[in-house]
């Protein structure tokens, strides 16, 4: 997902840097590298430690990333945001 699809999932739609925002303030560590730009490309400067390290987590959880750019799945549509966000609850 990228900051603006947060921003439009959570009902304030074109406050894309509130989202940023909220995720650095928070005490609660966040899944961070599950956020991505809008064009579907890795949040920072290709190459950088921030970078290798986002690309290395999403990996780690299977998501492709080809041309430096994530393939997103079939539809986030009716995929609940805790859930996408979070993953699925655990019993």
């Amino acid at each position: 997902m990228s900051y603006g699809e947060v921003a439009r999932a959570a009902g304030f739609p074109r406050h894309a840097r509130m989202v940023s925002k909220a995720m650095s303030r928070s005490d609660t560590p966040l899944p961070w590298y599950r956020i991505v730009r809008s064009d579907r490309t890795l949040a920072f400067e290709v190459g950088s430690k921030p970078y290798m390290k986002q690309k290395e987590l999403l990996a780690q959880e299977g998501v492709q990333i080809i041309n430096g750019k994530v393939v997103p799945l079939e539809s986030d549509d009716d995929v609940d945001m805790d859930e996408l966000l979070w993953g699925p609850d655990e019993v």
